[in-house]
């Protein structure tokens, strides 16, 4: 009798598929990674290849958390697609739950124009928090959306708040992050101003920084003028200098155990077939990329410190998004624009002067009980 053959992997019984697509792709790309920030998630796949990832395919498994059993159809029709990239902090200081995502970019990637835009969302920004069981309403800091309700509270919020459907998603925890720029050799940035954070010094201008560096450099923020809209723009840095190596990269140390770390601080509902797909149809996109940000209007809400995104800021962002995966501008009609009217109403609240304003929330229903104060 025969001995009967080990069971083979999905990935061992299409390795001449791999291996043919890995040729016609010049053979380097590299999969995955992203953030504290997260479009490296999704580019870095297309940046290193089919090979990396079927050898670290068991430990990516585990990262695979849909959040519907309906799988999107975008990738898999080569459409626009949209990605919301969590950077979270689940780890250190004993902290047992979620946490808040302190880093929020939406990811749009067209591979029709070939262009992918990233625009941030800062973390303090006034939104009401949809996907979370309970029978009242909920306004609050956006970064508290994955706290109550996880990924799939993040992405409906954010769907509400700037009108545009979120494909796919990716979060990752802020310490795999040092990680990720190790396995690609550093990267180069170029700082706006010098400074210091978490014993790391950065000068002034262009700089080649590792991992330990990539994640202070990162996460700054009160030393910068522009607060935490300065640390966005640093964030959003680092996300393009990690897809430029990456796109770049021949070789690549480690790979299995640098894959292992990062699967273990990363989850998405991308899967193996949608990977495949952006890897050949999308990769052209990270030729041309842009970023921007949703600019808010810092104000006091009960004592705590909100950012406001304006009405007009608002439809920017909107029509921005919308144009980039070709759809087209629907004028804003959600809770935050009412707010909006109803502050400069009725409680002569004005974007047009810097001084600091009380904020009110219009609304008896809306709850309190979740009221997140970081």
């Amino acid at each position: 009798m025969k001995d009967q053959e080990p069971k083979k992997s999905f990935f061992q019984r299409n390795m001449k598929l791999f291996m043919h697509n890995e040729h016609r792709m010049n053979k380097h790309y590299f999969w995955k990674s992203i953030v504290l920030i997260v479009v490296m998630a999704f580019f870095v796949v297309g940046a290193y290849g089919f090979r990396i990832y079927s050898q670290a395919s068991d430990a990516l498994g585990n990262s695979y958390k849909p959040i519907s059993s309906n799988t999107s159809q975008t990738i898999k029709q080569r459409k626009p697609v949209t990605i919301l990239l969590l950077g979270v902090d689940t780890g250190g200081e004993g902290r047992k739950d979620r946490g808040n995502s302190d880093t929020m970019i939406l990811a749009t990637v067209n591979p029709k124009t070939k262009k992918t835009t990233l625009v941030s969302i800062p973390r303090d920004t006034l939104a009401e928090i949809y996907g979370v069981k309970h029978h009242k309403r909920i306004i609050q800091k956006i970064n508290s959306a994955y706290n109550l309700g996880a990924a799939p509270a993040a992405v409906k919020t954010v769907e509400k708040l700037v009108n545009v459907k979120i494909d796919n998603y990716i979060t990752l925890d802020f310490h795999s992050l040092p990680k990720i720029v190790d396995a690609v050799g550093g990267i180069e940035v170029d700082a706006p101003f010098s400074f210091n954070y978490d014993y790391c010094n950065f000068k002034k201008g262009k700089q080649t920084i590792n991992g330990k560096e990539s994640l202070a450099y990162s996460r700054m923020r009160y030393e910068d003028p522009e607060g935490d809209y300065g640390r966005q723009q640093r964030q959003r840095q680092v996300i393009m200098a990690i897809i430029k190596k990456s796109i770049s990269l021949k070789t690549l140390p480690n790979t299995q155990k640098v894959l292992n770390s990062i699967s273990n601080s990363m989850s998405t509902d991308l899967s193996i077939d949608d990977v495949t797909a952006l890897m050949q149809s999308y990769r052209n996109a990270s030729q041309n990329m842009s970023s921007d940000h949703l600019q808010g209007y810092g104000t006091m809400i009960n004592g705590v410190s909100y950012e406001i995104a304006p009405t007009k800021e608002l439809q920017r962002v909107s029509n921005k998004l919308r144009t980039s995966v070709d759809l087209k501008k629907e004028k804003l009609d959600n809770e935050e624009t009412k707010q909006n009217h109803l502050n400069v109403t009725r409680n002569d609240f004005s974007f047009n002067t810097k001084d600091l304003q009380n904020y009110i929330i219009y609304g008896s229903n809306i709850s309190s009980k979740y009221l997140i104060k970081n």
